[in-house]
């Protein structure tokens, strides 16, 4: 597993992402937008770059699967059932990861809330930095690495949540890391 130093072109990468997906899922998607640590400046990252797409169902961008794996996107299960995940690939390794969610979950997702906290609260964002870099150097296996984060990554979405009025919900959905 690899934490990088921030890369200025990532908010590129993701606009050129949302530039290929928008006419692949034109009429199924109202919202996409860069999340995840690649999104918050100055942030130490796995250098994958993560989306987050809202949809009025999911069945219409099943249907469009063809045309996602078209552009290097495959369904990925994980056993989260609140969402669809779509990662692209590139040499074996991910690159980007498509989360797919309602409407009506856009509003309170954490991994939105938690990218605006950071970007507002440097010192925090430092914070998490710090720790991605220290279990990147103590060799977490990949599997381990989101578990280490929980307690840190808890605390400060439960912060920003409360920022916004929102009550306190667990950061990992059901079945899902």
């Amino acid at each position: 597993m690899e934490v990088v130093a921030y890369d200025p072109s990532w908010p590129d990468l993701a606009a050129a992402a949302i530039a290929e997906l928008t006419p692949v899922l034109r009429g199924t998607v109202t919202e996409i937008e860069h999340i995840g640590s690649t999104a918050v400046p100055g942030l130490a990252a796995k250098p994958t770059i993560d989306l987050m797409a809202a949809v009025t169902g999911f069945a219409a961008v099943e249907a469009r699967e063809d045309a996602l794996a078209g552009l290097g996107y495959q369904r990925h299960t994980n056993g989260m059932t609140d969402r669809l995940l779509y990662a692209r690939l590139h040499r074996g390794r991910r690159t980007h990861l498509l989360h797919v969610v309602t409407v009506e979950t856009w509003p309170t997702r954490n991994q939105r809330i938690l990218r605006d906290y950071l970007r507002a609260h440097p010192d925090e964002a430092e914070r998490y930095a710090t720790l991605k870099r220290g279990l990147a150097a103590a060799g977490t296996h990949p599997g381990d690495y989101a578990r280490a984060k929980t307690a840190l990554v808890q605390e400060l979405t439960d912060r920003a949540r409360a920022e916004r009025g929102l009550p306190p919900v667990p950061v990992w959905e059901k079945g899902g890391r």
